[in-house]
């Protein structure tokens, strides 16, 4: 098993453990994908995915509708992607995803957790590289053959499948490139997708000990609390 496998088992995700803000993110989510390809999920694939995901989330159906519905307002603001970089104390590389509809405040924010942490908010691409930008899907496993299955998707961009100990669903990973023609391929076969997504996964991470790991946990619950942060990464084993 490769990186995928023991970054997906080392994360922790908090965030995702209350409910309320996920179903927050999902919203964001899906004012994002309408306003970049429209209300309709058969020619909306970003949407699509979406909407799978908020089912995996138990994401009740009349709420999911309603998000569409108020997507396609054209009061509903306008929710751009900012992605940040920087390091936390002890040298630990951070990547913030967020989905912001005031950047500058936004900013300031993010800028002000990370000194308050004695961290430092970084340029653009001072962290990135550090990081591979990967898609993944999860699918019921059923009588599939992982080997099998490997091969069979290795010419749409698969690197990586493995079963998720959590749920002993199948776990897919790929290139970020490689997201519209995996979707496809597995829509193709009739391979129900669960939920779907993208992930920042670190090269190389690095041990600390359990007095510096609490550094690193306080910048974490200090961005996991704001609204605007989706997604946090770093290298901290």
């Amino acid at each position: 098993m490769g990186r995928a496998f023991e970054f997906r088992k080392a994360r922790k995700m908090k965030r995702w453990s209350k409910m309320a803000k996920v179903f927050s993110r999902i919203g964001r989510d899906i004012v994002i994908a309408i306003k970049e390809g429209g209300p309709d999920p058969e020619s909306n694939s970003k949407l699509r995915a979406v909407i799978q995901n908020a089912r995996a989330a138990n994401m009740p159906k009349d709420n999911i509708e309603r998000a569409i519905k108020k997507a396609t307002d054209k009061d509903t603001s306008d929710y751009k992607e900012v992605l940040f970089e920087g390091y936390g104390p002890h040298g630990i590389a951070f990547l913030i995803e967020t989905a912001t509809d005031n950047n500058q405040r936004t900013v300031a924010n993010v800028r002000s957790y990370f000194n308050k942490c004695n961290g430092n908010l970084g340029t653009s691409g001072s962290v990135n590289f550090m990081f591979d930008h990967q898609c993944h899907f999860k699918i019921e496993k059923g009588d599939l053959d992982l080997d099998e299955l490997e091969l069979e998707f290795i010419d749409y961009g698969v690197e990586e499948v493995f079963v998720d100990e959590e749920d002993g669903m199948i776990m897919m990973y790929g290139s970020f490139e490689s997201f519209g023609k995996i979707q496809a391929a597995l829509e193709e076969r009739n391979l129900e997708i669960n939920s779907s997504g993208f992930e920042r996964i670190p090269q190389q991470t690095k041990s600390l000990d359990e007095e510096e790991a609490k550094d690193i946990e306080k910048l974490i619950d200090k961005l996991e609390d704001d609204d605007d942060v989706m997604n946090i990464y770093h290298t901290m084993t």
